[in-house]
């Protein structure tokens, strides 16, 4: 039997363990699941992380410090829970010979579908009508169709393809932006442009890339300023990708009608984010992947990769 010790970060998975502590047992990994709101920080990490062998990572920061201080431990493999991989640095990996694989095509529906939840909310400003019957007041917002209004989608992976398949079927057009498919390999209904062109053609800007060092705060001050008036904001893909103080000052102004954000640039949301005062917005918790189906199926992936990593004998099935 095995004698390695696995550790889990990843929110969704480590809320529903009772379920997979079966696979580890079968094996004798030993599997420390410590309490997670969102992340642990790079000190704490530090402080436990040499001590495993095998770590399944949400969006905490696997920084070069972290990774060296666990191969100086007992640290040799990473399995990214998702598709996000922009919290891992994958040069210091390689530099101290750990592994490291990620779960993608995992939650582009589910992914999708929230987005989809955000744009007719923020369209028909459906949770700002249920926070106010709450407080007693029965308001009639007057809302705007869907039908011909232009999504800016940045991004056409797997979550992009599904947000775009979802609002072609309620008659919206979608200009893409993705380098990857500059050459117009989109479905019927989509065109492909380069970021920011025609930016002031769009009624939504829906963001569902990937971060990386080169789209980061690519919705700024200057994009915003070329946006059309009134645009409505959705984000299911990172915080970082907008700046917020641009976008607290677009919201301010009215530039931006109002904006869905399922993750921040600080997770959580910190309670003095002047973000909190605009009413039409939406807040999610970075949850847009969390379905009983969607985590069964990463975490299932994301052991069986972790035990062949490990090299640790498949017993039964994950």
């Amino acid at each position: 039997m095995a004698n390695e010790k696995v550790l889990i970060t990843c929110p969704p998975m480590l809320a529903v363990m009772d379920s997979f502590r079966p696979h580890f047992e079968k094996r004798g990994v030993q599997v420390h699941c410590p309490k997670v709101v969102q992340t642990l920080s790079e000190e704490e990490l530090l402080a436990i992380v040499p001590e495993f062998d095998g770590w399944i990572v949400g969006d905490d920061p696997a920084t070069r410090k972290v990774l060296e201080a666990g191969r100086k431990g007992r640290l040799r493999a990473l399995v990214k829970w998702g598709i996000g991989v922009d919290n891992i640095d994958f040069s210091a990996a390689s530099d101290h010979g750990i592994a490291v694989t990620n779960t993608p095509f995992m939650f582009g529906r589910e992914v999708a579908d929230v987005a989809m939840c955000y744009i007719t909310g923020l369209a028909r400003e459906t949770f700002f009508i249920d926070r106010e019957v709450r407080a007693g007041h029965w308001p009639k917002p007057r809302g705007i169709s869907l039908k011909d209004k232009v999504v800016g989608l940045a991004g056409y992976g797997d979550i992009g393809k599904n947000i775009a398949r979802r609002a072609v079927a309620a008659d919206m057009k979608v200009i893409v932006y993705d380098p990857a498919v500059l050459n117009g390999d989109t479905a019927e209904g989509c065109e492909a442009e380069i970021w920011p062109n025609r930016l002031g053609a769009c009624d939504f800007i829906v963001l569902a890339c990937s971060l990386n060092k080169d789209n980061r705060h690519m919705l700024n001050a200057e994009t915003l300023n070329i946006a059309k008036n009134g645009v409505r904001i959705v984000n299911v893909a990172r915080g970082p990708l907008i700046d917020e103080t641009a976008l607290i000052e677009a919201l301010r102004s009215g530039k931006v009608h109002s904006a869905a954000l399922d993750v921040m640039e600080v997770e959580p949301l910190p309670m003095n984010s002047p973000l909190r005062g605009f009413d039409r917005c939406i807040f999610g918790s970075h949850n847009g992947s969390n379905t009983i189906e969607a985590v069964q199926a990463a975490s299932e992936r994301s052991m069986k990769l972790l035990f062949e990593m490990l090299g640790i004998g498949i017993v039964g099935g994950c």
